[in-house]
């Protein structure tokens, strides 16, 4: 990992934010400023990083592994490596994808946990074993190295998937973490607060102690792991570093939030999904963002050229249930999370967005009154200013949106014209098979990528579908961060337009229009002689008498300023 200079005198802003107060500064600082229109219109791309493409057949097998678990709970053998190849082959790209967003690629525990839904080997990254290792499973340090700049130089950006909440549990080759470190009861209740945090999620998901702000040691298997990697001292002397720096307690989740800034500084990586936000006390999350601003600057600085424009460190939250208007632990008004004796605001702990875990759900409602009740929401109401990502399959979302994919041109347009950022889950674009016979419980969410599928015509029309509609989103960062409107009902126009201090940015969009010929009004938002594109068709028209006239064989119309600046 990255070693420490040794003498850097912190920054008067950090020195206040982590020792004015003695538990990781108790009053949260707000947030600073309005979130970058950016972050709320841009294309997310998720994956697992197992299950979404073999770059590496070689390092497929690590640690004895072997192919005994359940359905879909064994190493699949997708890698980093995989995922370089698809940025290079111009896959997310023509998606219109500007962000990607890999599950944790840390080491993982080496052996396999029997839980309830059968033997499960930590495919899924959220087992860590070791935060300052690459499991290889997932490849090296240098693969990631190389799959990050790879990213940067097709301007996209890279959101890594951090765990402070837990760590991988014991098995038969994987001792437990020490226990002033971490607990394994009580089981969360989720009726409190206290019930929410200072409790263990499951067995397979050993609660660190985030509460504690007393001093522990090291783990002694730990200690010896990288004895036998011959990095002891420099680990040793990188936290003697950190913690002379920082003035923070050598308490658990401050060696971890070393050990994740870590991959900050030395790669560039532009922004942390942080897993189980709501299980862990909101101030750490302010701690974490900001010594990954402060890691981020370092690198930027160190890498003038490598980002296709500046932008802050970014941070979106895992807050379970978190919803637009009117979910149960959303009190109707405001913002913030309701434990039942509690609420916190979590975007005023460091949080420029959270995950919408209500998409899904209003997914099912029209595109008028999702679009209406979300743009009302995210430039009126309580969301005003920051940031939202939506979805309609996620990897532990137990109730994904059309899950037997009978309506996946309608899903997609629902998705990616909504107000606010959008998540693509792997294989979204290709109607990846979500019904596997035999996985048990989240495991039919985790197939592999069905690249196979690409081969068929029927699959190859909704790719294009959902390429056409990124591709759009990506040049006109309206349709996400514009104020929204409705000009007809029947058949389905609407506009959005967006004016700030860094962009201006308006689109015009047609749903259930006739096939062949079509006339527009363009509501005043284009002006005569300007020429504007159909995204949909790929055709350019100019527009003459306030209006458009096009020629097209779809009932789609998608339009922006052809010379749009995004």
């Amino acid at each position: 990992m990255y070693r420490y200079v040794l003498g850097v005198k912190p920054s008067f802003l950090l020195f206040w934010l982590l020792i004015a107060a003695p538990s990781f500064a108790a009053k949260p600082v707000g947030k600073q400023k309005a979130i970058d229109p950016f972050w709320n219109n841009a294309i997310v791309y998720f994956m697992l990083t197992d299950r979404f493409a073999n770059g590496d057949t070689t390092n497929d097998n690590n640690f004895d592994r072997a192919q005994d678990g359940a359905v879909l709970r064994n190493f699949m053998g997708g890698d980093i490596k995989g995922i370089t190849q698809k940025i290079r082959s111009g896959y997310f790209t023509a998606l219109g994808v500007e962000v990607l967003w890999m599950t944790p690629v840390v080491e993982q525990i080496h052996g396999y946990w029997d839980e309830d839904w059968g033997r499960s080997y930590p495919f899924h990254g959220y087992w860590p074993k070791d935060w300052t290792s690459v499991d290889p499973n997932f490849g090296t340090e240098a693969d990631l190295k190389e799959m990050i700049a790879a990213a940067h130089a097709h301007g996209m950006r890279v959101l890594a998937d951090v765990i402070i909440n837990h760590t991988g549990p014991k098995t038969k080759v994987d001792v437990a973490w020490p226990q002033d470190w971490i607990r394994t009861e009580p089981t969360c209740g989720w009726h409190s607060y206290i019930h929410n945090v200072t409790c263990s999620l499951a067995a397979s998901l050993t609660d660190v102690r985030t509460e504690s702000n007393k001093p522990v040691a090291l783990p002694e298997f730990l200690l010896e792991k990288w004895r036998n990697e011959g990095r002891e001292k420099q680990e040793l002397a990188e936290l003697d570093a950190f913690f002379e720096r920082t003035n923070l307690p050598r308490a658990p989740q401050n060696y971890i939030v070393k050990w994740l800034t870590d991959w900050v500084r030395e790669y560039g990586i532009d922004g942390f999904r942080v897993d189980t936000a709501k299980h862990v006390e909101a101030e750490i999350w302010q701690v974490l963002k900001v010594e990954a601003s402060t890691a981020f600057n370092e690198w930027k600085a160190k890498n003038p050229n490598a980002l296709p424009d500046e932008k802050d460190f970014f941070m979106i939250g895992e807050v379970m249930h978190f919803g637009v208007n009117g979910f149960k632990n959303t009190p109707a008004g405001t913002r913030n999370y309701d434990y039942g004796d509690k609420q916190v605001d979590f975007f005023n702990y460091g949080f420029d967005s959270l995950i919408n875990m209500g998409f899904a759900t209003h997914a099912s409602d029209s595109m008028e009154a999702i679009f209406s009740t979300y743009s009302k929401e995210l430039h009126q109401g309580p969301l005003q200013g920051v940031g939202i990502l939506n979805y309609v399959v996620s990897h532990d979302d137990p109730e994904p949106h059309d899950k037997e994919h009978a309506k996946p041109y309608e899903t997609a347009l629902k998705l990616m014209l909504a107000p606010g950022a959008v998540q693509i889950y792997y294989g979204d674009e290709l109607a990846r098979n979500l019904i596997v016979e035999g996985a048990v419980g989240d495991a039919t969410w985790r197939s592999f990528m069905n690249w196979q599928d690409i081969a068929t015509a029927e699959t190859q029309l909704l790719l294009q579908h959902w390429q056409k509609l990124g591709t759009f989103r990506k040049h006109h960062v309206a349709v996400g961060a514009g104020i929204h409107k409705m000009r007809s009902e029947k058949p389905y126009i609407f506009t959005r337009v967006l004016q700030d201090a860094a962009y201006a940015d308006k689109v015009l969009v047609g749903i259930d229009l006739n096939s062949g010929e079509k006339v527009l009004p363009t509501y005043s938002i284009f002006n005569n002689g300007d020429v504007v594109k159909d995204y949909y068709s790929n055709t350019l028209v100019t527009v003459e008498g306030g209006k458009v006239v096009l020629n097209t064989s779809y009932e789609i119309v998608l339009l922006g300023e052809y010379h749009a600046v995004k």
